[in-house]
């Protein structure tokens, strides 16, 4: 009656029938019947019957009963849910990572030209003591600049004197521009 395959599903999800005109008819309102969504085209004179949705392709190993393929099916569905997590989760990681270099490199930049421009002492203590600590521990988050700082203080404190200094460094730059 009819001859089918599935693709391997770890490329791509793709099952298919190939089909007599009285047959892709049938085989077609069968699969409609159990609220499945089947696409037909015509290849090479013969209909082809298709789904590439893996949960659609996973009730029609249900349906026909082959327990084997959809069990390895849903197991292959799995390992790439988890894959595709760990790699989103890499990604926002590394995304984050990226952006906390890149304002800490700012920052370092801001404090080492009032360094050179007027010296640190201009500044008010609390953004000094900062200002040190940042260019002497450039490697440590916000959060653990804050613990070494006399009192110590949050992540949140540590970020606003930053941003102060990186406004004072700027209105200077603006200022010799002038």
């Amino acid at each position: 009656m009819a001859g089918g395959v599935i693709s391997n599903p770890q490329k791509a999800y793709h099952l298919e029938f190939l089909l007599d005109d009285e047959n892709a008819d049938k085989i077609s309102e069968i699969l409609v019947g159990f609220g499945l969504r089947p696409k037909k085209i015509l290849r090479g004179g013969q209909n082809v019957i298709y789904l590439k949705e893996a949960e659609e392709i996973s009730d029609v190993l249900k349906i026909i009963r082959a327990d084997k393929s959809l069990l390895a099916l849903e197991e292959l569905r799995v390992e790439k849910a988890i894959a595709n997590n760990v790699n989103r989760k890499v990604n926002f990681e590394t995304a984050n990572l990226n952006k906390t270099v890149d304002a800490a490199q700012v920052r370092i930049e801001s404090i080492k030209y009032i360094e050179k421009n007027g010296g640190l002492g201009i500044l008010p203590e609390p953004l000094e003591e900062v200002a040190r600590l940042r260019l002497q521990n450039e490697s440590l988050s916000l959060a653990e600049i804050g613990e070494l700082l006399n009192p110590p203080a949050g992540k949140s404190r540590v970020n606003h004197r930053l941003r102060k200094i990186c406004e004072i460094a700027r209105d200077m730059r603006e200022q010799s521009e002038v």
